[in-house]
């Protein structure tokens, strides 16, 4: 949650930066919340130290005494026990109240609504020139028998894909120079849980406002499918205290992702593009707060050079508030370009969360002074595997049908330059 100190010191700015983010906070019943919490607590406290001091006088009271004094306990006892009655679901509403503040936008993200303000930051490459008209990677895919729609949508439904042949051995090469990356720049590589449990998700900053509902829930287990690597890393740290000289933990996670993509439309939900299964290579660190600022910049390198390795016409995107969602104190999204739609799709994100997620998850780190305070989280995807290679298969086309592969991808599919029909 935010850190509740802060709030009362300064709760219309909490209220402001929820705002900012399209979310409607009740400060007034927060605040009186907190007040009658606190009060509950302090009364249970002051009569728990009442009982601990009957307890000693009672050991030692004469027979007669300690009658009188059992039943004032007894009295004080059930006044304890409406006073925990109180508290109970009073307690558990500001909790919950808490949990739906979202983490305040950083100070130089701009104020918007709208993703038409949108900052782009930098654009990188060159549109590709064709002598043809290119086609788009549904018909590219089917063409070249690597991606069969069809038969997903007959066993599975809609936004489902087989992918086959040498649309596998790309995929697998894409995760392969995912990783040599990772690896360079120090990433662990770890392969995560696809199910996680509600505490987890709710840690990770996912389940409110909505979030439910564009998750995959198994009610009978109480688990959920996870919709990116970093919904099962965060919780990798639930409850632990590092040296300082611990950090940063830098990791690599590997695994399908399961989302429900409600509310997508149009060219979002023909082809690849936005599928309810796909597989990812996702970014995670773990840092100081000092550290955080040049971490962020650090992982959006990572997906710049992946990005330049493949040689995609791309640019950078800082996003808006009304676009960060409940996590992000500040988020960039890498788009690529793609001819059939004249336009750049988005491929990658790269989100700082600051403490937000770590104090969810109880996640702290001690300093060389011996003060604890906590981590501060962050992620960024190396490769959402439809959408690179989507992005591949459109631009990389040539006349004659074949695919030309990235000469970085070359080498982990045993040379091989070219997809072609078999």
């Amino acid at each position: 949650m935010i850190d509740i100190k802060k709030f009362r010191e300064d709760p219309h700015a909490f209220a402001k930066a929820a705002a900012d983010k399209n979310v409607e906070i009740d400060v007034s019943h927060i605040l009186d919340l907190d007040r009658a919490v606190r009060a509950l607590k302090g009364d249970m406290e002051q009569i728990a130290s009442e009982k601990n001091a009957a307890s000693d006088q009672i050991a030692t009271a004469s027979d007669s005494d300690k009658k009188t004094m059992i039943e004032e306990m007894r009295i004080v006892g059930r006044k304890e026990d409406d006073l925990k009655a109180e508290f109970a679901p009073k307690q558990e509403e500001l909790t919950e109240l808490l949990y739906r503040i979202p983490n305040p936008a950083l100070e130089d993200v701009t104020v918007s609504a709208s993703e038409d303000d949108n900052e782009v930051v930098r654009t990188v490459g060159e549109k590709p020139m064709f002598s043809f008209t290119p086609k788009d990677h549904v018909e590219l895919g089917e063409a070249l028998g690597i991606i069969d729609i069809k038969s997903a949508a007959e066993a599975s439904g809609a936004r489902f894909t087989y992918l086959k042949g040498d649309g596998v051995f790309l995929q697998l090469a894409l995760q392969q120079y995912a990783l040599s990356i990772a690896k360079k720049f120090g990433h662990e590589p770890i392969i995560v849980p696809n199910l996680v449990r509600a505490r987890s998700m709710r840690a990770m900053g996912y389940l409110e406002h909505g979030g439910h509902d564009e998750i995959y829930y198994l009610s009978k287990d109480n688990l959920y499918l996870i919709g990116t690597s970093e919904q099962a890393l965060g919780p990798m740290y639930f409850d632990k205290t590092f040296s300082e000289s611990d950090l940063p933990l830098r990791s690599v996670g590997i695994s399908p992702c399961y989302r429900r993509e409600a509310g997508s439309y149009g060219k979002d939900t023909k082809g690849i593009l936005r599928l309810h299964q796909f597989d990812k290579v996702e970014f995670f660190s773990v840092t100081t707060p000092e550290e955080s600022e040049a971490e962020h910049e650090r992982i959006l390198e990572m997906e710049e050079e992946l990005m330049t390795g493949l040689g995609l016409h791309y640019q950078v995107i800082k996003m808006v508030t009304g676009d960060l969602g409940l996590p992000a104190a500040r988020k960039y999204d890498i788009e690529a370009w793609l001819p059939t739609q004249d336009t750049f799709r988005e491929t990658h994100s790269c989100s700082t969360t600051t403490d937000f997620q770590a104090r969810r998850l109880n996640t702290k780190f001690k300093t060389k002074e011996g003060k604890v305070q906590h981590v501060h989280m962050l992620n960024g995807t190396a490769f959402a595997m439809g959408r690179t290679i989507l992005s591949i298969l459109e631009n990389f086309q040539l006349e004659d049908g074949r695919i030309a592969i990235p000469s970085v991808l070359q080498p982990f599919m045993s040379g091989q330059t070219h997809i072609e029909a078999k």
